[in-house]
Formats: structure tokens, C-alpha cells, sequence
């Protein structure tokens, strides 16, 4: 993690109880629907979410060097806004969302020990081409209100 980028006042109260965070691109209807499935799968609470288009996610992103503009990838952060913060995209994000999620989808989990140049070719073919297969929004979703408290951007 860059420690020389610090958190606003703002931020740091919004992450204070976050262990795992995960930013998508909030006008992608694939992303979309993957919160939507990691919502259905995660009885205990564990994921908070929000959109690459929020503020929290450029400054998140930034602390790390990442490119928030770039929008063809999922961002997983483990223990946002400490010094324990880590941060995993594209297939490695996935996968370890996967991972922790109840059901049989936490076996692909085990996709992790292939080299993530192969995995990512995938996840780079899938994000080229996200938006003609599962549509593009106007603007991002709002959640239900059952979830909202989940997503730290709305």
C-alpha cells in the first residue's frame, strides 16, 4: 500500500467496520449482476460495496496506483483503510470473492493456482465485450433498501 496518499476524515469513517470491499463499475450490467450474486450468497455480511465511479473508489484506488478511470476490471480490497489493506483485481479479485461466498461457487476458488496471465486473458475477453452482451446502464443502480447499508457510495 502507498502510505503517502492518506484517506479523507470522510472515508475512514465510512471503513471503519469494512473487511472486504468490493468496487465494480456501477453502469455495467454484468457487474451488476455479480453484486447482485454476491449479495444472494453471503449471509454473514462479509462484502460492502462501491461503484468505480465514486469518489471512495479514486481515492482507494489511487493509494495503490491504480487507474480509477479504467473500468474493465473488479477491485477487491481486503481490510480497506489499514495497514493490512490489500488490493486484488481482475481474475485474482474474482475468485477470492468467489472464494468466500456460500455454495458451490467457492470452488472456483481453486482456479487461483493458475497463472494469472492465462486467467486474465479470460477476464480480459469477458470485459471487452461486457457491455454488448449485458447492457450498459444511464447511471448506476440503487440497491435495495435491505442492502443499502452495504454499499458505502450511495
Amino acid at each position: 500500500m502507498t502510505e503517502t496518499k492518506q484517506l479523507t476524515e470522510k472515508n475512514i469513517t465510512r471503513l471503519a467496520s469494512v473487511r472486504a470491499l468490493i468496487l465494480f463499475d456501477g453502469v455495467c450490467g454484468l457487474c451488476n449482476k455479480f453484486v447482485q450474486f454476491v449479495l444472494n450468497h453471503d449471509s454473514q455480511a462479509k462484502f460492502h460495496f462501491a461503484s468505480l465511479q465514486s469518489d471512495l473508489a479514486k481515492e482507494l484506488l489511487g493509494r495503490h496506483g491504480a487507474d480509477p478511470t479504467l473500468l474493465k476490471t473488479v477491485y477487491f480490497i481486503r481490510n480497506p483503510g489499514t495497514a493490512e489493506e490489500r488490493l486484488y483485481s481482475k481474475s485474482a479479485a474474482a475468485l477470492r470473492i468467489f472464494g468466500e461466498l456460500e455454495g458451490p461457487s467457492k470452488l472456483l476458488k481453486a482456479f487461483l493456482i493458475v497463472p494469472a496471465p492465462l486467467r486474465n486473458v479470460g477476464y480480459d475477453l469477458v470485459a471487452a465485450v461486457r457491455y454488448k452482451i449485458f447492457g450498459k446502464s444511464d447511471t448506476c443502480p440503487l440497491p435495495k433498501a435491505s442492502d443499502r447499508e452495504r454499499f458505502l457510495d450511495v
